[in-house]
């Protein structure tokens, strides 16, 4: 184990970076850009069982320190992603990949999760339950610990390897939802996906993206991601991987702190292509200006 790593249930990373489910699509477009290898693991596109077009344009909005996205899971179907997509990653990527998996009835999480189960290169299934469940009324699975719980439990069934929950930060206790997830079963809790926001342009007076509201991501949720991961971290028993904001080796140390096991960097990469490779360059650098020996010591050290 070296300075850098971390064990995410049970499987050992290189580092605790991790390139987020929709900002590295299905990695090998960034395997031209340097060796992809460097990574901890990353996420893939969020994958849904049947292909899916998306949301119509415009679909994203610059923000201040941030952005808005209604891209509205855009993926050519679980099928093609384990036909098409994972083979051409093997030839680039040599460690366990996470499975990023979105649905709108707990019967598709259950079958997509299924299939990508069985592919040798997905070492963790990461479950995006911030998508409307059509048979209750559009609300979010993720809103509420029940609908949470039963996805969870739903998905463990049909699996044999880790499950992690990613949860919305667009609730009021997301600490009851990570632990009916726990309790239902979890492997871990990733968090925060994110948060609701909208821009309107002043000229027209329309909402700048087609679908009115989008997520907001970037730098400027950072303190919103560091408090809801201190949070879900010291409420519950299985590791937790925070996200939301980070753009820097200090943003990894400082989630770390507050009880992330891995870290995610989502928007980052949009502006930077080669944001996680820096990030991971200059950690050695950062945890020697903070008199840290072993990233693995620090997991929820915050005093």
């Amino acid at each position: 184990m070296g300075a850098l790593s971390t064990t995410l249930c049970g499987i050992t990373l290189d580092n605790p970076v991790i390139p987020a489910s929709g900002t590295f699509g299905f990695g090998y477009e960034f395997a031209e850009l340097y060796d992809i290898n460097v990574l901890g693991t990353f996420s893939f596109k969020g994958t849904t069982l049947e292909p899916r077009f998306g949301n119509p344009t415009p679909r994203i909005a610059e923000c201040t320190a941030g952005m808005i996205n209604a891209v509205g899971l855009q993926n050519p179907g679980v099928d093609k992603v384990i036909g098409e997509e994972l083979p051409k990653l093997k030839r680039c990527f040599h460690k366990p990949v996470m499975a990023n998996v979105s649905g709108f009835s707990v019967e598709q999480y259950t079958e997509t999760c299924r299939r990508l189960d069985a592919c040798e290169q997905v070492g963790w299934l990461e479950v995006n339950v911030s998508c409307p469940n059509v048979h209750g009324g559009g609300m979010s699975f993720g809103t509420s610990p029940e609908a949470a719980a039963e996805v969870t439990a739903a998905v463990k069934k049909v699996t044999t390897k880790p499950i992690i929950i990613k949860l919305s930060p667009n609730v009021t206790d997301i600490v009851s939802i990570a632990k009916a997830c726990e309790a239902a079963g979890a492997d871990g809790i990733s968090l925060i996906n994110t948060l609701l926001g909208m821009r309107i342009d002043l000229r027209t007076r329309r909402p700048v993206i087609a679908n009115t509201m989008g997520g907001f991501s970037g730098s400027a949720i950072f303190p919103v991601a560091v408090r809801m991961v201190y949070q879900v971290a010291h409420a519950v028993n299985i590791p937790v991987v925070g996200m939301g904001g980070v753009s820097s080796a200090e943003d990894v140390i400082e989630m770390m702190l507050a009880g992330a096991t891995a870290v995610q960097v989502g928007a980052a990469n949009l502006v930077d292509p080669f944001a996680c490779k820096n990030i991971i360059e200059d950690l050695p650098t950062v945890m020697q200006r903070y008199g840290i020996d072993r990233l693995e010591e620090i997991i929820g050290g915050v005093k």
